[in-house]
């Protein structure tokens, strides 16, 4: 063979290997790009949800769902007592405002009290979304 396809089947070998490479290393970088990118849009997509079921003069009663998930619901207070139902089973992390934590699991059923200006955030870190009444006493 002489020198000159010689040269050329060592470029075009050397450039399929670099194309190769630059490629594999694109995709790679191009996935850890987004992997960040699409858990935030996941964490802002999955969110709490806390619905007015019911008002009047006395009370206000809420219908929440905690999604699945370490998300919590920020830091908030509630300004008057409540009663919470538990409607589906699982386990609550509560965080209060010096940062003590609290997990408490729930039967379906279960019942719990808070007094007015109770201020923490609540996250689920369960694989099944929780569901409350949440019943606040004006």
């Amino acid at each position: 063979m002489n020198r000159s396809k010689i040269t050329f089947l060592a470029g075009t070998v050397a450039g399929s290997v670099l194309t190769a490479g630059l490629l594999t290393v694109g995709a790679a970088g191009l996935e850890a790009w987004r992997a960040p990118q699409a858990a935030a849009a996941k964490a802002a997509a999955v969110k709490y949800s806390s619905q007015v079921v019911f008002e009047n003069e006395r009370v206000r009663v809420k219908d929440v769902t905690f999604p699945a998930g370490v998300l919590d619901t920020g830091m908030h207070t509630h300004d008057l007592a409540h009663v919470g139902v538990i409607l589906t089973e699982g386990t609550l992390l509560f965080t209060e405002k010096d940062g003590k934590k609290e997990t408490a699991s729930f039967t379906s059923g279960s019942v719990g009290f808070r007094g007015p200006n109770a201020t923490h955030m609540v996250a689920n870190p369960g694989t099944q979304p929780m569901r409350v009444i949440e019943v606040e006493l004006k």
